[in-house]
């Protein structure tokens, strides 16, 4: 196993430690968990960054590194909904596209063809990433909570959807 392969598995055993910095309380405990999927996230640059830059590439990576991003957005989706942070059926809405997505390479990968992930991909996990460090740098999400929107001196409280 390379260093950017590596890279990839320490991202999915920092999954559990997310996991138990969120449910358990202790004081802290919602900021020691951001900085754990903040982290984790950062992983996700590095090991790509790694794989490329010195030819570590590899089909194990290829499949690896997609599963660990959804594995981490999943498990802080379903983390928020046990703590109504946001609502069941935007978490059930994203996993099963996720689900759906990685069965589909999974088939292809059963025939002998790998499918790396696509920039568009990509994009899509920076935009969760970045949703998932809102909802805790903000607290309950403006679509799911009380959450005050001023707009040109004029504040919006928006409802639940």
């Amino acid at each position: 196993m390379n260093l950017a392969n590596k890279i990839t598995m320490t991202r999915i055993f920092m999954i559990p430690l997310f996991m138990a910095a969120y449910i358990l309380e202790f004081k802290y405990s919602n900021l020691v968990a951001c900085v754990i999927f903040s982290l984790a996230a950062f992983t996700d640059g590095v090991d790509g960054y790694v794989a490329r830059n010195y030819k570590m590439v590899t089909d194990f990576g290829k499949f690896i590194d997609p599963l660990a991003d959804k594995l981490m957005i999943a498990t802080a989706l379903i983390c928020f909904v046990a703590e109504n942070e946001i609502a069941a059926y935007m978490a059930v809405l994203i996993i099963a596209r996720e689900f759906i997505v990685t069965g589909l390479r999974t088939v292809a990968m059963s025939k002998g063809v790998v499918i790396a992930a696509s920039m568009t991909g990509k994009i899509k996990t920076c935009i969760q990433i970045i949703a998932v460090i809102c909802v805790f740098l903000f607290g309950q999400n403006p679509v799911y909570g009380n959450f005050n929107i001023e707009l040109f001196g004029k504040a919006y409280t928006p409802g639940y959807i």
